[in-house]
């Protein structure tokens, strides 16, 4: 079973999520329900979710990849 994904054979997240290939930005909207297994992998993933593409200039959050600097206001900061 060459291929298959297992606790000793996980699948990296697919494609993969950097900034040269997260050049284009949408907002997602919807609802997700995820369930995981005992080794943390997702097992289950129910969702329905529209994209609305956004022009960079109407980002909220402009820091580089990484958690948000200390600095930056927060949701409710942002008055979201």
């Amino acid at each position: 079973m060459c291929g298959m994904n297992t606790a000793e054979n996980p699948r990296p997240p697919l494609p993969p999520f950097d900034v040269d290939v997260a050049g284009n930005w949408s907002r997602s909207y919807g609802n997700k329900n995820w369930e995981f297994d005992e080794h943390g992998h997702m097992r289950r993933r129910i969702a329905s979710i529209n994209d609305l593409p956004i022009a960079a200039s109407d980002r909220k959050f402009h820091w580089p990849l990484g958690p948000r600097p200390d600095d930056y206001p927060s949701l409710p900061g942002l008055g979201l």
